[in-house]
């Protein structure tokens, strides 16, 4: 993977750009691509790698019945460019060297007990629930349950201050005070512990998807998490739980989650501390003991699970 990383990042630049000359004299002879003539595109295929050309209608007869002579170049002299890179598994291909099985192509088996993609099942106002490794971390828990169940957190940052405060009417500290709660950042597991900073007590999580356009994208790795908002999940895992109807996983859109919970009014707008974002802004939408943070795309971006108000 690194060796395909450094080749295709060697392709590209403001003066040398992916062009299908330019890909065959770094990776080589290969056997002649495929031609989807519906689309316009030209397919090379490298042992678990795919380049995708467009041809110009003009261009097409180049092409000869899906076959080209390689490298492809057209009367003009000019190249296609690339317009799209696969890189995936083709171990399962029967012609060795080709790689023209993309569509199927699977996925390596991940590691026997690696939290990569593991589920996280949400009991809400009560705990979360790990599956590769059955640990509970519920509300309450001190920073040391939470190094005995999960680890040393890849880092620790102070809250400084609690922008929602002002929207709890119950809450007695003066709007402007400075904040002692602080954060445990399990960045390789997609969420946030944020402990009490008085009570060294969880009183809240941060659950993260690592949705494209967010400004926190590729800083976490997307928590996998199955949010239960009805009161029966009684913590155990089942096969097809995350299946079950009423659960929010972080491909639910907003309107499913409104369907879900009910329409909980007005949302507070998040512009992550700056006006001049460049992701834009985002829109907080507040339940009993739950917060989505919603982009304008619709995705969940963040789920702020504890007891929330608005």
């Amino acid at each position: 993977m690194v060796f395909i990383y450094v080749l295709i990042h060697g392709l590209r630049g403001p003066s040398t750009p992916a062009t299908f000359v330019a890909v065959y004299a770094v990776f080589g002879p290969t056997f002649p691509g495929l031609y989807d003539k519906e689309r316009g595109i030209y397919t090379l295929f490298y042992p678990g790698l795919s380049f995708a050309f467009p041809i110009p209608s003009q261009y097409t007869d180049c092409c000869h019945n899906g076959e080209a002579e390689l490298p492809l170049e057209f009367p003009d002299g000019t190249t296609p460019v690339t317009c799209r890179v696969c890189i995936y598994d083709s171990s399962t291909d029967s012609k060795v060297g080709v790689g023209s099985l993309m569509n199927k192509a699977s996925a390596p088996p991940l590691p026997a007990g690696s939290l990569y993609m593991e589920e996280v099942h949400v009991k809400l106002g009560k705990e979360l629930w790990f599956t590769v490794g059955g640990q509970h971390i519920a509300f309450g828990a001190s920073p040391q349950d939470v190094w005995t169940e999960l680890g040393r957190p890849d880092g620790i940052h102070q809250k400084q201050v609690d922008q929602m405060v002002i929207h709890s009417a119950s809450d007695p500290r003066p709007k402007t005070t400075l904040c002692g709660d602080y954060f445990y950042n399990y960045f390789a597991r997609g969420f946030d512990v944020l402990f009490d900073g008085q009570t060294h007590k969880i009183k809240k999580f941060v659950l993260h998807t690592n949705y494209p356009g967010h400004a926190d994208f590729n800083s976490y790795i997307k928590c996998n998490f199955v949010i239960h908002p009805t009161t029966d999940f009684d913590g155990e895992f089942h096969q097809d739980i995350s299946s079950s109807k009423g659960s929010i996983t972080p491909g639910t859109k907003w309107e499913e989650v409104k369907e879900i919970l009910g329409d909980c009014g007005r949302a507070a707008i998040q512009t992550q501390g700056s006006t001049s974002n460049p992701f834009g802004s985002t829109f907080v939408y507040g339940y009993p003991n739950v917060a989505f943070e919603v982009m304008k795309n619709g995705y969940i971006a963040t789920n702020t699970i504890g007891f929330v108000q608005l």
